[in-house]
């Protein structure tokens, strides 16, 4: 009997679906009085009167957080780094922003304002290319409400309809040099919201409810990583999307604290 890829992703989903389905019996088994997770949110929600939530879309809803609070952040993240690594005067300029943040604080200890962050201007803009050319999510998933002729040919009503975003994002005709890295081209535009030439978190009544969550991840990453320490790359880099975005070697990067040139520089694995 030949496997496939898909047969396999099929049997290890069953395997997490049982390890959550077994976790939330225990939990209600034994609740806690303290929420401390988002298991307990969601036996409280479970729990009330008049509920539209049910265990199997609770745990539908858990399996898919594992992936998209997760994979879909630390992927961009990876990419973010092997950027700069690859682009020393977008990380410049970058450094250049995060430290004129830091020289107008009037309290140099304390975190990261709301303000602050909202005045990241070109980290915006390199949030944005880095999501673009990473293309974390391949493919995103409609169905077709009603019939609909497109170039000629027809979609019947209650198809699935596969949105491909790589294909938007590396459209030569929308992004000049579709392949070359450059947050400059995101200079005075809109870096909100998605569009039908930008949809790294997808579009429409379905657009990611974690976007700005995950930007706001993004910026505090980068703002603690320009600031606080350098790296090196030791090995590893190489991109491959099969079709998500994967690292086959790796990417090793050797990090060192700023100002803490002494110590032992920390290794890591991204």
């Amino acid at each position: 009997m030949i496997r496939t890829t898909y047969h396999k992703c099929l049997q290890g989903r069953k395997r997490a679906m049982k390890m959550l389905k077994n976790m939330l019996q225990e939990r209600r088994a034994k609740p806690s009085r303290l929420q401390s997770d988002f298991y307990d949110y969601v036996l409280e929600e479970l729990q009330k009167e008049g509920t539209v939530l049910t265990a199997a879309i609770a745990l539908d809803l858990m399996f898919v957080l594992l992936f998209a609070s997760f994979e879909t952040t630390s992927l961009a993240l990876t990419a973010a780094v092997k950027f700069l690594s690859d682009h020393p005067r977008v990380l410049e300029q970058l450094e250049e922003e995060h430290q004129t943040i830091l020289k107008q604080r009037e309290d140099p200890n304390s975190g990261v304002t709301w303000k602050e962050y909202k005045s990241m201007t070109f980290t915006f803009q390199f949030i944005n290319e880095t999501v673009r050319l990473a293309n974390i999510v391949p493919g995103i998933f409609r169905k077709a409400l009603r019939e609909i002729n497109f170039k000629g040919y027809t979609i019947p009503a209650g198809w699935a309809i596969m949105v491909c975003p790589p294909a938007v994002h590396l459209n030569p005709a929308k992004y000049r040099d579709p392949l070359a890295f450059n947050p400059w081209r995101w200079e005075g535009m809109e870096s909100n919201g998605a569009s039908k030439h930008f949809m790294a978190f997808g579009g429409g009544m379905r657009f990611c409810v974690g976007t700005e969550f995950t930007k706001v991840q993004m910026a505090i990453f980068l703002h603690c990583l320009v600031t606080k320490h350098r790296w090196q790359v030791i090995k590893g880099g190489n991109i491959v999307r099969t079709p998500g975005l994967q690292y086959p070697n790796g990417f090793h990067i050797q990090i060192t604290e700023k100002g803490l040139q002494k110590h032992e520089p920390e290794q890591t694995s991204m």
